[in-house]
């Protein structure tokens, strides 16, 4: 598969701003791979394609607001700074994004909050955009983690052109995410209401919890051709004992066995023994799923729609068949279904 195969027009007015008004009433589109059915439902609807002892499993992570606004020492220049990774606690150093970048040299010092209450030093540059920030706080690690968080913004993606609201804040957050490391949002477990997780536990569903921390690196566009050639960011991946077997009982019933989320099938796939079931995991992966690829965890997935060439469009077609899921998204582009974070979402079956 070449990254030519997987473009395809989308209408910029398919691009959602907002989300549902109720998380579970987003569209739902069920695609059928055995009897290459597709069917056009709403997202709490997914309660009707799954029985009892059948698993769901949930990425628990949890968005950061990563997004600062500084400005810079002497020219007063405002700068957007995009927190990546913390690389040392005790040292304040992060990982970061600038822009403008061209203004950002090491040495330059960065001003935040109306105070000017929290300043960083550059100490060095990543890439072209990115730059490691030492951020000069002498206070206690807690205070300091309470200062980004005050002056941070919910960090929307940037194809979402309007402005921050404060409703952002809760809407770019699933309802069970529980560990913070995230810079985006895990985009699937957004439709997720407490009503529909109640009715699908009243269902007799299992659910499992795996942590994938997302980071920017899955937006990142392909540039080669040669898919082989891509190379994915590394992002934290956390699997307990009790997700694994929870999971693992699932495969070995014969049970569906559903990935919420591109980010969840890359976490489970990323950990699989030599027998095809789910180990403990705690570490980084790069795992890039492109066609063809066998799974081994997960027979069912729920995702977004995706845009055009992006590496969350491949691993779903991986997944369903490429001519399918591409007839499909020509589907979804006639009736106007809405795409990428704030948009409908696809069950594949």
């Amino acid at each position: 598969m070449k990254l030519s195969n997987f473009n395809f027009d989308l209408p910029k007015e398919l691009l959602a701003e907002y989300p549902s008004e109720h998380r579970d009433e987003a569209r739902l589109m069920v695609l059928n791979r055995e009897k290459q059915t597709i069917e056009h439902k709403l997202f709490k609807d997914l309660v009707d394609y799954f029985d009892e002892n059948d698993v769901l499993i949930l990425n628990n992570t949890k968005v950061f607001p990563a997004r600062l606004y500084g400005n810079k020492e002497k020219t007063g220049a405002r700068i957007e700074v995009f927190l990546l990774r913390e690389l040392n606690e005790e040292q304040r150093l992060w990982d970061v994004l600038v822009d403008p970048a061209r203004k950002i040299r090491i040495g330059n010092k960065l001003y935040f909050g109306e105070d000017e209450s929290l300043v960083a030093e550059v100490i060095d540059n990543t890439t072209s955009r990115g730059r490691t920030l030492r951020f000069l706080y002498d206070g206690p690690y807690r205070d300091f983690r309470n200062k980004l968080k005050e002056l941070g913004e919910t960090p929307l993606p940037k194809y979402i052109k309007r402005e921050v609201e404060p409703e952002d804040e809760e809407r770019y957050q699933t309802i069970f995410a529980k560990t913070e490391g995230a810079v985006a949002a895990p985009t699937a477990g957004l439709h997720f209401s407490k009503h529909l997780l109640k009715k699908l536990e009243i269902k007799g569903i299992d659910f499992a919890e795996v942590t994938l921390h997302v980071g920017l690196g899955t937006f990142n566009p392909v540039e080669v051709e040669d898919l082989s050639k891509h190379k994915m960011d590394s992002e934290e991946i956390i699997i307990d004992k009790l997700a694994v077997n929870t999971i693992n009982k699932g495969i070995a019933e014969g049970r569906k066995v559903c990935a919420i989320g591109t980010t969840v099938m890359r976490a489970v796939e990323s950990s699989v023994s030599s027998s095809g079931t789910l180990n403990e995991f705690q570490g980084w992966s790069n795992k890039f799923i492109f066609p063809p690829y066998d799974f081994s965890i997960a027979n069912c997935m729920v995702t977004n729609f995706h845009t055009p060439k992006s590496t969350l469009l491949m691993m779903a077609s991986a997944f369903a068949g490429h001519d399918f899921i591409m007839r499909a998204y020509e589907e979804a582009v006639k009736e106007k279904y809405r795409f990428y974070t704030y948009g409908d979402a696809m069950l594949i079956l």
